[in-house]
């Protein structure tokens, strides 16, 4: 497979770390060109005594952790839990990137995905990139109602420990149990276990263009 562009799309800043943060890092390490794209900073749901943008001071961080150039990082500002209500502009956001892109690989919310604004990121992407890009969808296990393990991506130390660290700066979040280390490096290993590796990630294959 012919992977040189890779897009991840985000519904809210950390998605796409929590779900896929490793495979980022190792995608960098091998010289792919990543590009990232958030849909929301979800400045509704950061806690008392945190300033409103917190998460997007946040999420730069994280993302020069794992290595993705500023210029290919997008945080647009559609509210938490409203994607629903956006479809049509969401949609032509991806048409966007699509055309500016051009995207050999998609990263999006798995289609069993229960929370709304996840479920939406995955409907829409759909609809922008099912003729163009292969697409996977990355696990979010709080989230998923089921979850089928279609795609390995094998892991290094170094990648789990980008994924780590970058996860860390997310000082808000850190009350979410998901956030924990522990449950990252069991998740990663669980994963590796299915395939006899040390560590991986694991996708939803939704949509697989070899060209």
């Amino acid at each position: 497979m012919n992977l040189s562009k890779v897009l991840i799309l985000s519904p809210h800043v950390d998605d796409g770390e929590l779900g896929a943060g490793a495979t980022i890092a190792r995608f960098i390490d091998e010289g792919k060109e990543i590009h990232y794209v958030a849909f929301s900073s979800a400045g509704l749901s950061v806690p008392d005594g945190f300033p409103k943008n917190v998460t997007k001071v946040e999420y730069k961080k994280s993302a020069e952790i794992l290595g993705i150039s500023g210029k290919n990082r997008v945080i647009l500002d559609y509210e938490v839990r409203s994607f629903p209500s956006h479809r049509q502009e969401i949609l032509e956001e991806m048409v966007k990137l699509n055309k500016r892109i051009k995207p050999d690989l998609v990263l999006v919310p798995s289609s069993n995905d229960f929370h709304q604004d996840h479920q939406t990121i995955y409907g829409e992407a759909l609809r922008a990139f099912k003729i163009t890009s292969s697409i996977w969808g990355y696990e979010h296990p709080w989230n998923n109602l089921t979850f089928t393990t279609d795609i390995f991506v094998r892991l290094e130390q170094k990648h789990l420990d980008k994924k780590i660290n970058a996860l860390k700066q997310y000082k808000s979040q850190d009350f979410r149990v998901y956030f924990a280390e522990r449950y990252t490096r069991a998740l990663a290993y669980t994963r590796g276990v299915q395939v006899s590796l040390a560590y991986a990630e694991a996708f939803e294959l939704i949509r697989l263009l070899i060209k």
